[in-house]
């Protein structure tokens, strides 16, 4: 098989892409109790970096930006392929 052909292929699937900006362990009561209007306090500082996911794999780093009134994430440090590891290791 032509190697051409197969990374024509591959480029054309669709990835999913997630940016994480903090996370938050909670007990199911804790949970249960939350109401509108609540805050949940994540373990991230203003300002730092966006974790960036495709498909549950760490990709890159970034920050928030607005664009065309939509949220989106200037990259600002990609993840070398040694180094990447899914979002649950």
């Amino acid at each position: 098989m032509d190697p051409m052909w197969d990374l024509k292929f591959i480029k054309n699937i669709p990835v999913t892409i997630t940016g994480v900006f903090g996370r938050r362990m909670l007990k199911v009561k804790d949970f249960l109790a939350l109401k509108k209007g609540h805050v949940l306090e994540l373990d991230k500082f203003a300002g730092e970096p966006i974790d960036l996911y495709m498909n549950g794999r760490h990709i890159a780093r970034g920050e928030i930006v607005i664009t065309n009134d939509r949220y989106g994430i200037r990259l600002t440090d990609i993840i070398e392929k040694s180094h990447i590891k899914s979002k649950d290791s």
